[in-house]
């Protein structure tokens, strides 16, 4: 056979090196980022990659954002709080494998914005499902999952509000205190209530969201299903209410410099 009958097509060549550039690329992004079994290795994260959320948080709603290092629990607080700042299910594979990672705005920035709860709902009900059980069942495992984490999230606040008040009370008895540290410390105190009040915020929109999906669903799809994914809609409302209230308000009266 002629040797010009082996050669393949320019576009063909093309196509084949984009292939497996991009295949290359996942394969060392996949080995950087993962350790055994699949979990995140520890060198491929920035610690205190959710820094930002303190600082937004404070600075949106007219303060100055602390200049301390965070502890090891209050960088734990932004961490799960993000988790909640996120909208659900808002991140694609792209974004989760190539780390496309763009701060958000807090509430308080946002300010006549008006909260749209009928995406999550339009988004559930446009992409393409296998049934409409599907659909209901996203709805109970986005519940069900918000509610795990809020439980982690709730304990990592309340040990961080502990500390706080201990921190405030501190602040009285030290008599060399610089004004800078002492401004420093009430800002950390008051950013540390504010992400906790973000994130009561996120819930009530999350929470919204899923009751508006549910009640579309329950028109577009009627399913046995729906009195699940209320109950478990119910329960994390319940939740929410009962765990970051009090928590949210305890650093409101830290002491004035």
């Amino acid at each position: 056979m002629p040797a010009a009958q082996h050669r393949k097509p320019a576009s063909f060549l093309r196509l084949a090196s984009t292939i497996a550039l991009l295949a290359g690329a996942q394969a060392g992004l996949a080995g950087c980022s993962t350790g055994d079994l699949g979990r995140t290795r520890d060198s491929a994260l920035n610690d205190d990659m959710h820094r930002w959320v303190g600082a937004e948080a404070a600075q949106s709603s007219g303060r100055r954002a602390s200049d301390f290092q965070l502890t090891d629990s209050e960088r734990t607080l932004r961490d799960e709080a993000y988790t909640f700042i996120e909208p659900p299910r808002s991140r694609t594979l792209w974004k989760g494998v190539f780390g496309d990672y763009d701060p958000i705005s807090s509430p308080w920035r946002q300010g006549g914005a008006r909260f749209d709860r009928t995406l999550y709902g339009r988004h559930l009900i446009d992409e393409p499902h296998r049934s409409d059980a599907s659909r209901y069942a996203q709805i109970i495992e986005d519940a069900r999952d918000d509610t795990l984490r809020l439980d982690g999230f709730a304990a990592t606040a309340a040990q961080v509000a502990d500390l706080d008040q201990k921190r405030n009370a501190s602040l009285a008895f030290i008599a060399d205190l610089s004004p800078r540290e002492r401004a420093d410390a009430q800002a950390r105190m008051k950013e540390n209530a504010l992400i906790v009040q973000w994130v009561a915020v996120c819930l009530q929109q999350r929470i919204a969201s899923y009751h508006w999906a549910l009640e579309r669903l329950v028109v577009h799809g009627p399913d046995n299903m729906a009195a699940e994914a209320d109950r478990l809609v119910s329960y994390l409302a319940t939740r929410a209410s009962t765990v970051l209230q009090p928590i949210s308000g305890t650093n409101q009266g830290v002491t004035k410099g």
